[in-house]
């Protein structure tokens, strides 16, 4: 039995330990910690109302938007207040955006180097002026000795399955991503101000009329990443999927996944369920059962903190009665975790009473599953499944393979999807509505919640208000779902211990193989 730490777990937004056992060539048992306490909820706490989706815009600094989108419909839930139309729409453009500039930079630069072995590259054969280019570069880059970021990298590991010019290919793409996933972000800054933590959509909706030259550049910055997703993207997918047909069953997980759903196609009422990736959620995946829910809130979400340093309670309780309060127990820099007790800062979120999974894979599902009949999630899905001959088999996508398909199909959808609502935009704009914003109340009192998708996942904030001030504020990150320590019942094991134990491991001493499970949830 071999015991086996990462920490800090690189190529990834925040802070994470892990820690797993490995027995007779595979994970046995896995730890999950989240080494920083954020408190955010803390923070907004007695402050004026309208401040607190400035603030809780900062609880990440790589996907921002659906975090200021979140608190600022949460908020307008708590005071009474339903934003016009076309901020629903401004919305989705923001979102939009966020979501082309986040996956981009996860499939190349957060993930990529899972699989692409940039030192084989130096080997490849090509003629390609411009692959030339990129493979003097990385020669130069090796030769100097001075690796920087990438000094630590398992190149050479058995596990690396590509030739060496479909790496060379990759890293070619990877350095061009670089460039794209910052025109992506461009794009936000236009319509929300500035990139990251965008200025323009508080509670009440959009705050702003935007002129043409912002909505034409908008326009042909989309346009230029949705040809690199084109062009690059995807094919890079389908070249890479077939080296790589053994990740389909690993990080297989608990086989429960929900997703509150993202970007509102009913710009009127604001229905979750007909969202473009719809609210749902998947209990029992594992076992055939791959029917949709429906979520309630109320009745099925809790907060456990068994295994975690917050302020201790009993049982799980609703985000409305939550209570987030620091209360370290573990060691100095964590050097050793207390396995049967609390090692984590995250709490432990628990859907209709199981742990759940949640990101790109969970949208997809829910949208190839319950989405309409044309929407082109459902052709994305069988195409790739045919690719990978698991025809009429979505099961083989709860995987680490599906994590990363998924990901790619769903910013497929997002580029194409955006230019409509462009369009949709200067359509309404053309037929003379300029309605952007609703006033809002000066001192309410109440509650409010609001569930919208983060690029990672499932993320939802509940607040109460009374007399126009902040009382209560909590938030459920991607990272409460996924990366949750054990809770519950039998303390059972988050959705990311879950989905490493079984992990083949080839050389404890170079654990490729764990980082391409902990990635594939893109901490």
């Amino acid at each position: 039995m071999a015991k086996v730490v990462i920490d800090p777990v690189t190529r990834i937004e925040g802070h994470l330990r892990v820690e797993v056992e490995v027995d007779n060539g595979r994970v046995v048992d896995a730890w999950t910690t989240s080494t920083l306490f954020r408190g955010l909820e803390m923070i907004v706490e007695n402050r004026p109302w309208m401040d607190a989706w400035h603030y809780t815009h900062r609880v990440c600094g790589v996907c921002p938007t659906p975090h200021g989108h979140n608190s600022a419909i949460s908020l307008e839930d708590a005071a009474g207040v339903t934003p016009p139309p076309k901020a629903r729409l401004m919305r989705n453009l923001l979102e939009c955006a966020q979501l082309l500039h986040d996956h981009v930079l996860w499939f190349y630069i957060l993930n990529g180097l899972d699989y692409v072995d940039l030192v084989s590259a130096l080997s490849a054969k090509t003629s390609a002026p411009t692959l030339l280019a990129v493979q003097a570069r990385l020669k130069a880059f090796v030769d100097s000795g001075q690796l920087g970021f990438l000094d630590n990298g398992y190149f050479g590991h058995p596990a690396y399955k590509l030739p060496a010019e479909l790496n060379l290919q990759l890293a070619a793409h990877y350095l061009e991503s670089i460039r794209v996933q910052a025109v992506a972000s461009e794009a936000e800054a236009l319509l929300g101000g500035k990139f990251p933590y965008h200025m323009s959509t508080p509670p009440g909706g959009y705050s702003t009329v935007p002129h043409q030259d912002q909505i034409d550049q908008y326009e042909a910055k989309v346009r230029e990443v949705r040809d690199f997703i084109d062009a690059a993207l995807v094919p890079d997918l389908l070249a890479i999927a077939p080296y790589y047909v053994d990740q389909a069953a690993i990080g297989l997980g608990h086989g429960n996944y929900f997703s509150w759903g993202v970007i509102d196609e009913d710009l009127q009422g604001g229905d979750p369920y007909k969202r473009l990736f719809p609210r749902g959620a998947i209990i029992g995946a594992h076992q055939g059962n791959l029917s949709v829910q429906p979520v309630d809130q109320e009745q099925d979400v809790r907060e456990w903190v068994t295994s975690s340093w917050n302020t201790q309670y009993e049982g799980g309780l609703h985000p409305w009665q939550g209570i987030t309060g620091p209360d370290f127990t573990g060691s100095d820099g964590i050097a050793e975790i207390d396995r049967n007790g609390r090692y984590a800062w995250e709490k432990s979120a628990h859907l209709k009473g199981v742990p759940c999974e949640v990101g790109p894979l969970a949208q997809m599902l829910m949208a190839y599953l319950s989405g309409p009949a044309d929407h082109l999630a459902k052709k994305l899905i069988d195409d790739t499944l045919k690719a990978v001959g698991a025809e009429g088999n979505p099961t083989v996508l709860l995987s680490n393979l599906g994590r990363v398909a998924a990901r790619v199909l769903k910013v497929k959808i997002i580029a194409d999807k955006t230019l409509d609502y462009v369009a949709q935009l200067r359509g309404s704009m053309a037929g003379g509505d300029m309605e952007f914003y609703t006033p809002v109340p000066d001192n309410p009192t109440g509650q409010g919640f609001s569930g919208w998708d983060a690029p990672r996942g499932s993320l939802a904030h509940w607040s109460t208000l009374e007399d126009g001030k902040v009382k209560h504020y909590q938030i459920i990150t991607p990272s409460g779902w996924n990366f949750a320590p054990r809770a519950g019942d039998g303390r059972v094991r988050g959705p990311v211990e879950e989905a490493l134990v079984g992990t083949p491991i080839e050389d404890v001493e170079r654990p490729l193989e764990i980082l391409r499970t902990l990635h594939s949830f893109d901490p």
